[in-house]
């Protein structure tokens, strides 16, 4: 079968790429530049405790030294502190802070092992067309070609060729904040600690004051973004003056040492695509959607695009395409971001508005600092990972569904589990291989050797049941899990999704969710491949 075609190779193209092969499936990158990334201090991302743990996944690779892990998060507003976020590793683990030309290259080394992928550098996309069977793209550029795919994914940014020729519209906000960005090599008085720094005492009151961000990057390295009201071109002697006084500020009075390692401007646009798939063809990442505003980041979003499709394509691949999994991409997807996007649009009037702002926020500041904490610590509407709960894969009548603390749709918690080769693992490790999780909670599991209880009690009628399920299962054991009793059976998607949890082996119930959620019965997918392969045949 032809391999899946991706166009774009920054992170959310070459993620995909890394889980699609993960999963046995073949896959071209069309990458329009040389092969590697300019190194830009001033262009970073950051990411969340599931997006870290993905690209970790995908790649073998830990990037506790690729980046930095907060120590903690402070709120000021003039020269008071506001709110202060100490993280902790079990309970509230730190966002990563990581140069995105750094992460790029994390990525590349770990394709540059992988035989089921190819990357076609200097091959800038200018055709697509459509069939039954397929899709084929043309190439221009010295190496120009045309390519056959099974399907094909647009992850090639915010101007994106695959939107375009698909004429999807990709209305929404243009330049809803400018931030001015340096990256500078100095000491400030909170190691490893980020920073909002609302109304500084150095800036003058009024609209112009704004607000300046800190966050630290390995070696010592910072970057600051400072809100632009307006239309305000950014000048070198703005940008070292807003640096000095900055510096001075936060140091006690005078600038300490600074060496400048990169500067730019960042601009917020919000946007999102009307359609996220037209027949095989899909959009991802800042092809399908922008957001940025309060600290957000939106590749967050882009990677939790690639986890989502990953599988879906995958089972599609292997098994033939089902119409109702495909569509479920958008459905699900599209959902997440447009409710981070209402959520910010609702808190742009409170936080940008100027005059009237008690109107919208008892407590104003501290409303404020509780946004805007939301924004870059990925929690709350603004910033936390979406749940899938009203998903077209969402099994419907279980009789035996239970509730846990995870509700169904949302990303489960990243428990300890026994895997079948009886290794203890991280239930996140499972992920991504293609194959639905069942998670069997059993208290006092991991005292015991797996061979003394993998035969006892309920295991061989559960074993049964996984094998019996209409796709690929695994069947994992934990000792205990978030409001969870003895003997819950959790199933869980290969993107870590919590699909249902059920009361005891109930073998019926449990086909039935596995059913959904790999998008409907098994004859239904089968007549789809078997008409996937006809029309490949007649080609």
């Amino acid at each position: 079968m032809d391999p899946v075609i991706i166009v774009g190779a920054g992170p959310v193209g070459l993620t995909l790429a890394l889980a699609l092969a993960r999963q046995q499936v073949p896959c071209v990158v069309l990458d329009e530049g040389p092969g590697k990334d300019e190194p830009r201090l001033a262009r970073t991302v950051v990411l969340r405790a599931d997006t870290t743990a993905l690209i970790e996944r995908l790649t073998g690779a830990s990037l506790d030294e690729a980046g930095v892990h907060w120590a903690g998060w402070r709120s000021m507003r003039r020269k008071q502190v506001t709110r202060e976020v100490r993280f902790d590793d079990a309970t509230d683990p730190a966002p990563l802070h990581v140069a995105q030309h750094v992460l790029t290259g994390i990525l590349r080394a770990a394709l540059a092992g992988q035989r089921l992928v190819k990357i076609a550098v200097d091959s800038r996309l200018d055709t697509i067309e459509q069939e039954p069977s397929g899709v084929t793209a043309h190439t221009r550029g010295p190496r120009g070609t045309w390519w056959r795919g099974s399907h094909l994914v647009g992850c090639d940014g915010p101007r994106s060729t695959v939107r375009k020729l698909l004429d999807i519209r990709f209305p929404g906000r243009t330049a809803v904040e400018r931030h001015a960005v340096a990256a500078l090599r100095t000491e400030l008085p909170w190691a490893d600690e980020a920073l909002l720094h609302r109304t500084p005492p150095w800036r003058a009151s009024g609209p112009s004051a704004g607000e300046v961000t800190g966050r630290p990057l390995p070696d010592g390295v910072w970057r600051l973004d400072w809100l632009l009201p307006g239309k305000d071109l950014v000048t070198p002697e703005l940008l070292v003056g807003r640096i000095r006084e900055t510096l001075a500020g936060w140091s006690g009075g005078s600038t300490p040492p600074y060496e400048l390692l990169d500067t730019g401007v960042h601009t917020v646009h919000h946007r999102l695509a009307r359609r996220w798939r037209v027949g095989r063809v899909f959009v991802a990442g800042d092809a399908a959607h922008l957001l940025g505003a309060f600290g957000t980041q939106g590749l967050d979003e882009g990677l939790r695009d690639a986890d989502n499709l990953a599988w879906k394509l995958a089972l599609a691949w292997h098994h033939g395409s089902h119409e109702g999994l495909l569509d479920s991409y958008q459905a699900e997807r599209r959902a997440a971001v447009a409710a981070r996007l209402r959520a910010a649009d609702q808190a742009l009037p409170v936080l940008r508005g100027g005059a009237g702002i008690r109107a919208y926020v008892p407590g104003t500041a501290r409303g404020h600092d509780v946004l805007l904490t939301d924004g870059h610590l990925g929690r709350g509407p603004l910033g936390a990972p979406g749940a899938y709960d009203g998903s077209p894969l969402t099994p419907r009548h279980l009789e035996a569904e239970v509730p846990v603390d995870t509700p169904p749709g949302a990303p489960v918690e990243d428990v300890r589990v026994t895997a079948e080769d009886g290794s203890f693992v991280r239930l996140r490790d499972r992920l991504g291989r293609g194959a639905l999780l069942v998670l069997l909670i059993a208290p006092g599991t991991g005292v015991w050797e797996r061979r003394h209880w993998v035969s006892a009690g309920i295991m061989p009628r559960l074993a049964a049941a996984v094998t019996a399920l209409p796709s690929p299962a695994e069947l994992l054991v934990a000792e205990s899990y978030p409001g969870a009793a003895a003997h819950t059976v959790l199933l869980i998607r290969p993107d870590g999704h919590l699909v249902t949890a059920l009361n005891g082996v109930r073998a019926a119930d449990l086909y039935a969710a596995a059913e959904a959620t790999v998008g409907g019965p098994a004859e239904a997918r089968e007549s789809s491949g078997a008409e996937a392969t006809a029309g490949s045949a007649a080609k």
